[in-house]
This record gives C-alpha cells, structure tokens and sequence, in this order.
C-alpha cells in the first residue's frame, strides 16, 4: 500500500528519531531519494537523523557533508563488511572509524548465509542486490562469500575478532547484516567477550534470518536490540501480523525501528517510520512503548544523547 500517508499523532510521536538503516543515493542501484533532499525532509519532520547504509562502501565522509549542508540533521555513516571493502577488513573499519562512522555491518549482499540467492534460474525475480552480483559475474566478475566462523568448530575468525576489537576501542555500534541464525549467536557472543557495547541484531524477521521467538528473546536478555524493518514485512518477507506479535513477545524495550527503505518501488524514505508507528499504534501499543522503539532506541543506536 504505497499511497499510504502517516497519521499526525504518529509523525508527532517521531519527534527526535532517528532511522538508522536505509539505502539511498548516491548509490550503485538506483534509489528512491538522494542524502541532501531526505535530510531537508527530516528536518522539517522534526526527525533527528539517520545512518546511510550502503552495501559496497563507508558512507562516512558522505555522511559529514551531509551534516555540512543540512544542519541540524543528524547524517551518520556506516560500514558494512562486503566484499568490496575487503570483506572482514580490520584496515577498512580503523578508517571507517577515523572518519566518525558509527554502525558496521557484518556481511549482508555476500555473506556465506545468502550465496545461495546468486543460483537463482534465468528470470527468475531477485533483489536489485543480486542482479548487480549477476551482472558483474557476465563481466567475469566472481565476488566469493564472506565467511565469518570458522566451519569446522563454529568459533569467529580471528579477523573478526580484531573487527570486533575496533568496534569496541571506536564505541561504534555492530549490526549482524545477513548472517546465519549460528553465526548470529558465535558473533555476539565474541562481540560482548570483546567488549561490544551496542549491538543490533539485523531485521530478525527476514527470511534469510528467520529467528524463531525464543531466539530473539535469547538475543535480546545478552542485550543486543531487535531491529524492526518497516520493508520486511510490507514486502510480504512476514505478516504484519507476526512482525507485530513477534515485539510483543521480545519485549518493546528490547525492539528499535528502522525502515530499511530507498527501493524505487517502495514508499517514500521519509514516511517509512511513522506508517510503522500507525501500525503499532493501531495493534494496541501504548504511546510509551512506541516512543521507546521508535525514539529512545533509535538514539541508542545512532549513540545520540537520550532526550
């Protein structure tokens, strides 16, 4: 339902949010809305910022003009640990860091998890992500998975384990991208044993991840955060009904929302957030408890001061 517009209450109830995951341009794909316009549009929203995610490189310094040409706009960059960063790449995140990224993501368009989509059959519908793999694989270009544990006794490489060390040293937050539900449990646990404050467990309900309830409760009492993506279920990825059952079982205070929007297909960047709040609302969650997702976590993830 792309013609949906957000409610008054819940654009209100937005007030000093952040969206800290969405994909926009400039990108290698073609986007929804560009960094400029979006941050003009969060500013007259009220809206604090958001984390430019980008699968194929840092956003950091993107990120810092953003926030030059808009102030007032929170813009923060990211990393994430695809191949063409170098994959587990300690160098890339000590620079990322350097120049004020806040979020690394764990491999997500070429984790081992999802090497399977690149075997779709000819004409077969797939993400814009994996059309780009398959278009440079005509050029003759294979992009191998990223591994992150080792296969033989499910412990993280020791790679990562100096990532995670970065991560720790730098205060940045980690987000498990499109891990594995094993990996997802072998990297927190080596994330907390290094330190790791702030961690985000990436969109629990997609079908790459897929975590059953029990597994998001598990997560959430080692105190990483469930991130819940607005795309995920308005793809048809889960219902909305069980991406709202799936909070309430978790606990609110242990789910932050993100939309991970900026497909040309999907509804505009800016609306994503509070269209999440008008279905919340609408299932019975309390102003608080939307207030806690929406707001109060998102700062903790974008490591904004607390309101």
């Amino acid at each position: 339902m792309s013609d949906e517009r957000p409610s008054d209450r819940a654009r209100e109830l937005l007030r000093g949010a952040y969206d800290t995951h969405m994909h926009i341009s400039p990108d290698v794909v073609e986007r929804k809305i560009d960094d400029l316009t979006l941050a003009r549009k969060f500013a007259e929203l009220g809206m604090a910022g958001f984390v430019l995610k980008s699968h194929y490189g840092s956003t950091a310094e993107r990120a810092s003009v953003v926030r030059a040409a808009v102030p007032g706009v929170d813009a923060l960059g990211a990393i994430a640990l695809n191949r063409a960063v170098g994959g587990i790449n300690p160098l890339a995140v000590e620079i990322a860091a350097r120049e004020g990224a806040r979020t690394v993501w764990l491999p997500t368009v070429d984790s081992v998890n999802e090497s399977h989509e690149r075997e779709a059959p000819p004409g077969a519908k797939v993400p814009v992500w994996v059309k780009l793999q398959l278009d440079l694989r005509e050029q003759g270009i294979e992009i191998p998975p990223v591994p992150v544990i080792d296969p033989s006794d499910g412990t993280v490489l020791p790679e990562l384990r100096e990532v995670l060390g970065l991560i720790a040293r730098h205060n940045m937050l980690l987000a498990t991208g499109h891990l594995s539900r094993d990996e997802i449990f072998a990297v927190v646990d080596a994330a907390l044993e290094a330190g790791v404050r702030d961690i985000v467990i990436t969109h629990p309900e997609f079908p790459s991840q897929d975590l059953s309830v029990e597994d998001q409760r598990e997560l959430a009492q080692r105190g990483a955060l469930l991130e819940r993506c607005f795309t995920t279920p308005h793809t048809g990825k889960v219902t909305w009904e069980q991406w709202i059952e799936n909070i309430r079982a978790a606990g609110p205070e242990h789910s932050v929302l993100s939309t991970d929007l900026g497909q040309v297909f999907n509804p505009p960047v800016e609306d994503g957030m509070a269209l999440m709040v008008d279905r919340l609302l609408a299932a019975g969650f309390t102003d608080e408890e939307v207030y806690v997702m929406a707001v109060v976590n998102t700062r903790i993830v974008a490591g904004a001061e607390a309101l």
